[in-house]
């Protein structure tokens, strides 16, 4: 990372922990309280990437799904079928016994303090800065929410759905079209199944039976030997041609080239405002007078962090995150 960019995500930083001062979430909440508490989550969510690299790319699709329902609330750690976890539109999210363990550890040290919705904040942080993503200080002080249905997660996003419909979705949160190119480029790392690519390469619907124009025709061979018509579908493929593993803005570069894996990441690029936002990390004088790609995803992560949050008297500080107290 270059130091203009060190220094735009430290102002960006400043700027957010006075915002979240003044609503009660704030950096270093826990400072007195369970001044290891941090450190703890980190040393859990790196022991976990040791044995599975990916598990960077699960804990930060655990924070956004958790976040996007009913705010940022650990609502998706709950267990039972009628719960939020179960629905379709979470399907393959996981990372749960990672937060789990980092709570067990935390109540061992400091019963009744950290709650199971700020752990799953840090550990989508601590997993950013494992991936060689940007490192930042994450506002902490939620509490967990105490409601958890299946029907409220009725409304996720989904990899087939028109740019328009993912642009009101991302209003509806209070998310603009910035926040919707920055937070899918989270899929810089890890993997999709073939399951989410059936469609686009064999039955895209304006093509009647055929594949999604919009695939770079040297990249669709690629994807069809990945995924075969009739396959398995639960083959798992990156999102990320050229860097899976790494943190960085090559996510937005395939999608402009026409090798962006997934349909909805490809979208972006069919509307002006967001094919707008794409470009402008892209420019000929981008790298010095441009946007950051990692100030502009920090601002984004820590905006869509601070959604509907419990905080104060409400909500509960669970002492299990799969079940409320």
């Amino acid at each position: 990372m270059s130091l203009v960019s060190v220094i735009l995500i430290t102002l960006v930083i400043c700027t957010c922990c006075l915002v979240f001062s003044n609503g009660q979430l704030k950096v270093g909440f826990y400072s007195s309280t369970c001044p290891n508490a941090e450190d703890i989550v980190n040393s859990i969510v790196r022991e976990a990437f040791l044995v599975d690299n990916n598990m960077a790319a699960i804990l930060l699709r655990l924070h956004f799904h958790d976040c996007f329902v009913n705010g940022c609330d650990g609502s998706i750690l709950i267990e039972g079928q009628t719960r939020e976890r179960h629905a379709f539109g979470h399907q393959g999210v996981n990372g749960f016994d990672v937060i789990e363990k980092a709570k067990s550890q935390l109540e061992r040290v400091c019963p009744g303090v950290v709650s199971c919705a700020d752990i799953v904040a840090m550990a989508a942080r601590d997993s950013i800065s494992l991936s060689n993503g940007p490192s930042y200080q994450v506002p902490t002080g939620r509490r967990d929410g105490r409601v958890s249905n299946v029907s409220f997660a009725s409304n996720m996003p989904e990899v087939n759905e028109s740019i328009q419909s993912l642009k009101a979705k991302f209003l509806q949160k209070g998310l603009n079209e910035k926040d919707l190119v920055l937070l899918s480029a989270a899929h810089t790392i890890g993997t999709t199944a073939c399951f989410f690519m059936t469609d686009r390469l064999y039955n895209f619907p304006t093509e009647g039976v055929g594949s999604d124009p919009s695939i770079n025709p040297r990249f669709l061979p690629e994807l069809k030997s990945k995924c075969p018509q009739n396959g398995d579908v639960n083959t798992r493929l990156p999102m990320d041609i050229g860097s899976p593993l790494r943190f960085d803005s090559q996510i937005l570069r395939n999608i402009r080239e026409g090798f962006a894996v997934l349909q909805s990441d490809a979208k972006l690029y069919d509307d002006e405002v967001t094919r707008r936002i794409i470009d402008s990390y892209f420019g000929f004088l981008s790298p010095i007078f441009g946007p950051s790609f990692e100030t502009d995803f920090v601002n984004s992560v820590l905006k869509m962090g601070a959604l509907g949050v419990n905080t104060g008297s409400r909500g509960e500080i669970r002492r299990i995150c799969k079940a409320f107290n």
